[in-house]
């Protein structure tokens, strides 16, 4: 016959199951936070996609995608634009997809979203981010 689980024992156990089955979901959900850079009111990993906001209207947010669009060497596939978000679509010299989105927040925010391919490329994402914050 088995001897129940001391009762003493048995929140700590929990409590250290439960950090570990949340620490194995936050590696594998593509979740990672990303020191913010200068000019840049924070930057985000998440889900493949990186997330920034910046300092900026809206206006110079987008010309400072386009700028490191043409800086970065990027062939432009398609661009859509209103008068609070703008969505570039982009292809690398090995055919990798980019997605851009600029979006309105406030008249001096504005937040920028880049997704390389499916599953995204943090560095690529990340080098693209610094690109269009050093034309800002």
């Amino acid at each position: 016959m088995k001897k129940p689980f001391p009762a003493s024992l048995r929140r700590p156990a929990l409590i250290a199951v439960s950090a570990g089955a949340l620490s194995v979901l936050a590696t594998t959900s593509g979740c990672i936070v990303v020191a913010a850079g200068a000019g840049a009111a924070g930057v985000g990993y998440v889900e493949g996609a990186i997330d920034s906001s910046f300092a900026a209207g809206f206006e110079p947010s987008v010309r400072a995608t386009n700028q490191a669009v043409g800086q970065l060497g990027f062939a432009k596939v398609s661009e859509k634009k209103d008068a609070l978000n703008d969505s570039i679509v982009l292809r690398t010299g090995a055919d990798k997809r980019i997605e851009i989105k600029v979006v309105f927040v406030t008249n001096d925010i504005t937040k920028v979203t880049v997704r390389v391919g499916t599953f995204g490329d943090q560095s690529l994402s990340l080098a693209i981010i610094d690109k269009i914050k050093s034309n800002l």
